[in-house]
């Protein structure tokens, strides 16, 4: 969960970036309406775990605030908008659609449950919003919704089918942020790499990216969100080996490495696709970074299968793992399934856990004497400045300013971080904060 904003409204954050997205367009529209003292939980329904947390905060939010307006959305009040609506806490549910529309927030609006069926959903409205919490790396939604049905997932039910955001809304929101001295920007979906095939013409992800950055030169970086490792089209891999701007950090989509699973799942990806996939990137950008997500557990997983997983890790250099322990979902194809004991899925996810770790500190190790150029974020107690490297692997500098991107050497480690000596310092990109 997110750190809730010092002003106006409070938004409790949920799950994936764009959710995070979407709550700074909610604040937005919450601070124009007067909801100052509101609070916003913006729930999160990828695993039982993250709704329960949801449910959990929701109860403590009433506890320490009696008298605030609390108003639920997200995919899990989207999936449920009953059982939110059935907690005494809840003074409103809003749907993933609805969420995003001004009038929704409007001073007087007392309708206690706004859902509508998101599967008749068949655009995206761009949102602009005015900045984010943290001055230095913004998100911008270019997609929505999912048109495939992997069996584990409940997400397309609270995303609804795939929508793009047109090329020139995504420019216009770009070019704004860039003016107000953002130096990354985050391009995040629900499906991303199916960005443009219900758009005219069909642009595919690369077409578009490539499109963006000549139409936004002063973008000094640009990250993806979370990729299909079978969707990468022929433009998109010309940019992760010619476009130095396009950040050389890529999270694929794998879920699980051994191939029965894969089909089980109803993954699109072999194993040998997956394995394939990172070689070939790896040769067209040399240090590349690859994360990944990956399932533990999933139902008939036996540990033979599990084993084929967890060798996916150096098979395809894995560094940073988004691991989750199998979690049934009501209404998915896999709830079915025979189930795997829950101790048994925790077990198997705390190892995946731990060949993760293992795999970053070879790469932290790896690191010393490198370049780097590193997007500062934050000023640490100690008075030495943190930020992000192109991999997206955090370094500490002994100078630099919040939004500057700081040409570096890296000296070692410290911890789960890398240590670095400044070489120059890049003009001011942002405010300081």
């Amino acid at each position: 969960m997110s750190a809730p904003h010092s002003n106006g409204p409070r938004i409790l954050t949920f799950g994936c970036r764009l959710n995070a997205y979407e709550s700074e367009v909610m604040r937005g529209h919450a601070a124009a309406a007067g909801l100052d003292d509101a609070i916003i939980v913006n729930t999160c329904a990828v695993t039982g775990e993250a709704e329960r947390q949801a449910r959990q905060a929701i109860r403590k939010a009433r506890r320490e605030n009696p008298q605030a307006q609390i108003i639920v959305t997200g995919c899990a009040a989207q999936i449920d908008p009953e059982g939110f609506a059935a907690m005494v806490e809840v003074d409103r549910v809003l749907g993933n659609e609805e969420k995003l529309r001004a009038e929704s927030f409007r001073p007087g609006e007392t309708t206690r449950v706004q859902v509508n069926d998101i599967m008749g959903v068949t655009e995206t409205a761009p949102q602009l919003i005015a900045g984010f919490a943290e001055r230095t790396r913004a998100f911008v939604q270019v997609q929505q919704g999912c048109d495939h049905r992997c069996t584990f997932c409940i997400i397309p039910y609270g995303r609804g089918n795939s929508r793009s955001v047109p090329l020139g809304e995504v420019v216009r929101q770009v070019r704004a942020l860039v003016a107000q001295g953002y130096a990354e920007v985050v391009l995040t979906g629900v499906d991303v790499t199916s960005y443009g095939g219900d758009l005219p013409g069909s642009p595919a992800l690369g077409q578009m990216l490539r499109r963006l950055l000549a139409q936004v030169p002063e973008l000094k970086r640009l990250r993806l969100s979370s990729l299909d490792a079978i969707e990468l089209d022929p433009d998109l891999r010309r940019l992760i080996a010619e476009e130095p701007r396009l950040m050389p950090h890529l999270h694929l989509s794998l879920q699980a490495g051994d191939d029965m699973i894969l089909k089980r799942m109803k993954r699109r990806h072999s194993r040998a696709e997956a394995v394939a996939l990172c070689e070939e990137l790896r040769s067209l950008r040399p240090g590349i970074v690859f994360g990944a997500d990956l399932i533990a557990g999933f139902p008939t997983e036996t540990e033979a299968m599990f084993e084929n997983s967890l060798k996916l890790i150096e098979d395809c250099g894995l560094t940073y793992l988004h691991v989750f322990p199998y979690s049934a979902r009501r209404g998915t194809p896999a709830a079915k399934m025979p189930q795997a004991p829950v101790a048994l899925r925790k077990q198997r996810a705390a190892r995946l856990r731990a060949a993760g770790a293992a795999a970053f500190d070879r790469f932290l190790d790896s690191q010393a004497g490198a370049g780097a150029a590193v997007l500062i974020e934050k000023r640490e107690a100690d008075g030495r400045s943190l930020g992000r490297s192109e991999t997206f692997a955090p370094v500490l500098l002994a100078a630099g300013d919040i939004g500057t991107v700081v040409e570096a050497r890296i000296t070692g480690r410290e911890g789960d971080s890398l240590t670095a000596v400044p070489l120059f310092l890049d003009r001011k990109l942002s405010p300081a904060a």
